[in-house]
C-alpha cells in the first residue's frame, strides 16, 4: 500500500503556481513532495541457512501399505526366552485372592471383613454424627476392652453465687481375659463423665493371674482406704460369689469362679481400688518357682 498523492491537486498546483507567478512580482517556489512511504508487508524476508541440509528428515517406509506381498520380518527372541502363559491357561483365581486384590485397590469393603488386616471402620470416623440437641457425638473407643458403670453420684459444691452440681462417675473396664481397670471422672453431664472415667480406667489396667479353671492363684487380702476386700479361689462351677463394686471387677476381669467379701467400708470406688490391690498381690506358681530356682512341682511337698 503507497500514499502518493493525486494528480489532479498536483495540476491544481501547478496552475495556481503559474498563475501567481504572471500575477505577482516574485516567485514563490513549493518544496518538494517527500517520497510516499511504503507499507507494505509483502516485502521479502531474509532466507535463514538450516544447518546439516543433508540429513534425512523421512522417517516412513516408502512400501506401499497396501502391498500384499510385503514380508514380516519380526526380530529373534534372545536365548533362553520363555514366552509368558496364556490368560486362560492360568488355573482360576479364588475367592480371597480377588478380595485381597480388590482391597488393596479401593481399600476395606464396608462387608465389615478385611484380608490385609486393615480397619473396617475408617469410613465410620469420618461421618461427622449428630445428637439430638446439635451436639457432636463421639465416637467410642474400639480396642476391645468394655465397660461398666459402677457408679454415678451427684455432687455439689458450694461457691459465692450458689451451688455447682457436678456428677462423679465409677467406671470399669476389662477385655474379659485378664485385663481390668477402674476409674474414676466427674462433669456436669453424666455422659461426660462416664467417657472421662473410662479413659481413666484405662489408664490403670492391670493384669489378673488366673488358672485354666479361670480362678485365682491362691487366697488374697487387699485394702483401700476403709475398706478391705478378701478374695478365695473357688471349684468350676461355683461362679462369681461377691457383691458391690467387687463382683464387677471380677467379672470384667473374666474371672468365672471366685469368691469375695467385703469386710470394711461400703464405699463403691475405694471396693474397687481394694480389689485391684488384692489382684496385684497375687502371683502364678511359675513365677514363684522360677524366683526359687526349682520345679514346680516341689512346690506343694
Amino acid at each position: 500500500m503507497a500514499i502518493t498523492t493525486p494528480s489532479s491537486s498536483l495540476s491544481f498546483f501547478s496552475l495556481t503556481s503559474s498563475h501567481h507567478h504572471s500575477l505577482l512580482p516574485f516567485t514563490t517556489s513549493f518544496p518538494k513532495p517527500p517520497k510516499p512511504i511504503s507499507l507494505s508487508l509483502s516485502s521479502p524476508r531474509p532466507t535463514i541457512p538450516i544447518p546439516n541440509a543433508h540429513i534425512e528428515t523421512t522417517f516412513f517406509s516408502s512400501s506401499d501399505p497396501e502391498d500384499q506381498d510385503a514380508v514380516f520380518d519380526p526380530p529373534e527372541p534372545p536365548e533362553g526366552f520363555l514366552p509368558p502363559p496364556s490368560f486362560d491357561d492360568e488355573p482360576p483365581e479364588t475367592e480371597e485372592q480377588i478380595a485381597r486384590a480388590y482391597e488393596e485397590l479401593y481399600g476395606p469393603a464396608y462387608s465389615g471383613v478385611s484380608v490385609l488386616g486393615n480397619d473396617v471402620y475408617v469410613m465410620d470416623s469420618k461421618v461427622r454424627k449428630v445428637g439430638a440437641f446439635g451436639k457432636v457425638k463421639k465416637e467410642k473407643i474400639r480396642d476391645g476392652f468394655e465397660e461398666r458403670v459402677v457408679e454415678v453420684r451427684r455432687v455439689t459444691k458450694v461457691v459465692k453465687g450458689g451451688k455447682q452440681l457436678h456428677f462423679r462417675v465409677i467406671v470399669v473396664v476389662g477385655d474379659k481375659r485378664g485385663l481390668v481397670g477402674v476409674g474414676v471422672g466427674k462433669a456436669k453431664e453424666v455422659i461426660d463423665g462416664v467417657q472421662k472415667a473410662a479413659v481413666n480406667a484405662r489408664r490403670n489396667i492391670v493384669n489378673v493371674p488366673m488358672t485354666k479353671y479361670l480362678t485365682f492363684p491362691h487366697r488374697s487380702e487387699g485394702d483401700y482406704g476403709a475398706a478391705k476386700v478378701m478374695l478365695r479361689p473357688a471349684s468350676p462351677g461355683t461362679g462369681v460369689i461377691a457383691g458391690g463394686s467387687v463382683r464387677i471387677v471380677l467379672e470384667m476381669a473374666g474371672v468365672e469362679n471366685a469368691l469375695g467379701k467385703q469386710l470394711g467400708s461400703k464405699n463403691a470406688l475405694n471396693n474397687a481400688r481394694a480389689t485391684v490391690v488384692a489382684v496385684q498381690k497375687m502371683r502364678q506358681f511359675r513365677e514363684v518357682a522360677l524366683d526359687r530356682g526349682i520345679p514346680m512341682e516341689e512346690l506343694w511337698k
